[in-house]
């Protein structure tokens, strides 16, 4: 999971997290916010003391760092939960630094590589106007200004390469291990990012294999600009965020491109309402935002990732244990425990935010998959 994107900052140290007021652990509180929310009793295969002992449990881990969990079944907003830890957040004058915060529904998160998913979210909706022509376009058709970087090999690269992740680029991805001596940073320094990502060495023929290159989204980023002649923050604001009611986030943006591999910061709750989107295959209150189409695409497996995950279009696709079986689940993941997590088969969307930023042993993935797994445990297999 050091995989998922967001140059790197000081280690973080650990710092208790606490649980809100007693009676926090409740029925969420209405917004107006589009968010209809459950009552105590509502939803029989929900297990509310069972998912309060979790967070009580979190509350009193000294070494948590997970700063909200929230639970969405049968769409309504069934339970959720904020904590306190360290965050990064945007610097007064450039970058980021940490701080301690107390979250709370109106916090801004930083997603880190969440911001990927809801990208892939953008293109359909690009594809689906008309804007981007497929999936299969030849990645040089949208550089043409870098037709001196072609070869052979890169002009078999097309935009569904960059969205699976299989370019075949040599790309060294930032972990506190590289420091400085990684694309990431050297991609941020160039005077051209895209320049640099399509001079890299050619290593393997695209859609060969899976390898994670966040310089993938530097392209697709600029590709959403030079097609619907916005930033894809503008875009991903005017076509995605505001139908689902989403007014208040932030997306970092380097040298005049959206950061769509990292930058995106959003509300927990709002978070929920792209899982919610997915799960109703690209609808929110009656509107179609996303084609159900590109949907259900771009969540079926593609390639190959890890020993127990593969890779649609920028979404990671797994299973879970579940009532002795498994299940499937689709998932927005980001470096420091961040997740949006969609159960169809359940009817389910579980988010959890942290704050392992830089912490890239097997214990910052563990942390956030374990309050899915506790999740689970709290639900009833339906009928």
């Amino acid at each position: 999971m050091s995989l998922l994107g967001g140059a790197a900052l000081a280690p973080l140290s650990s710092l208790p997290v606490y649980a809100d007021p007693a009676d926090g652990c409740s029925v969420p509180v209405g917004r107006d916010d589009g968010w209809p929310v459950a009552t105590v009793t509502e939803d029989k295969l929900i297990d509310r003391q069972a998912l309060c002992a979790m967070a009580d449990r979190i509350a009193a881990t000294s070494d948590g760092n997970i700063h909200s969990v929230l639970v969405v079944r049968g769409g309504k907003l069934q339970f959720e939960r904020y904590f306190r830890g360290h965050d990064e957040v945007p610097g007064r004058f450039y970058g980021s630094r940490v701080e301690d915060v107390t979250f709370n529904a109106d916090t801004l998160h930083n997603l880190k590589s969440v911001s990927k998913s809801v990208a892939s979210l953008a293109v359909g909706i690009a594809i689906d106007r008309g804007l981007i022509r497929s999936i299969n376009e030849p990645i040089f058709s949208f550089f043409p200004e870098l037709s001196d970087l072609r070869s052979p090999e890169k002009d078999r690269i097309q935009l569904v390469h960059a969205l699976t992740m299989s370019m075949g680029l040599a790309w060294v991805e930032a972990t506190p291990a590289t420091g400085d001596d990684n694309d990431e940073v050297r991609m941020h320094l160039a005077p051209d990012a895209c320049r640099y990502v399509l001079g890299l060495a050619a290593t393997t023929a695209p859609g060969e294999a899976f390898f994670y290159n966040t310089g993938a989204l530097t392209l697709i980023s600029a590709i959403v600009r030079k097609a619907t002649g916005h930033p894809l923050d503008e875009f991903a604001r005017t076509e995605l965020l505001e139908p689902l009611g989403i007014t208040h986030f932030e997306w970092n943006r380097f040298k005049g491109d959206s950061d769509a591999g990292g930058g995106l910061r959003l509300r927990p709750r709002d978070m929920a309402k792209i899982g919610q989107l997915v799960l109703a295959g690209g609808r929110w209150n009656g509107r179609q935002i996303v084609p159900k189409a590109w949907i259900e695409s771009s969540t079926q497996s593609k390639l190959k990732a890890t020993d127990h995950q593969s890779y649609g279009y920028l979404w990671w696709l797994g299973r879970a244990q579940f009532n002795g079986r498994a299940i499937q689940w689709i998932g927005a993941l980001g470096r420091g425990g961040q997740s949006i997590r969609v159960v169809p088969e359940l009817d389910l969307v579980v988010v959890v935010t942290g704050g392992y930023y830089q912490d890239y042993s097997p214990r910052a993935f563990q942390a956030q998959y374990g309050v899915f797994k506790d999740v689970l445990q709290g639900i009833s297999p339906p009928a």
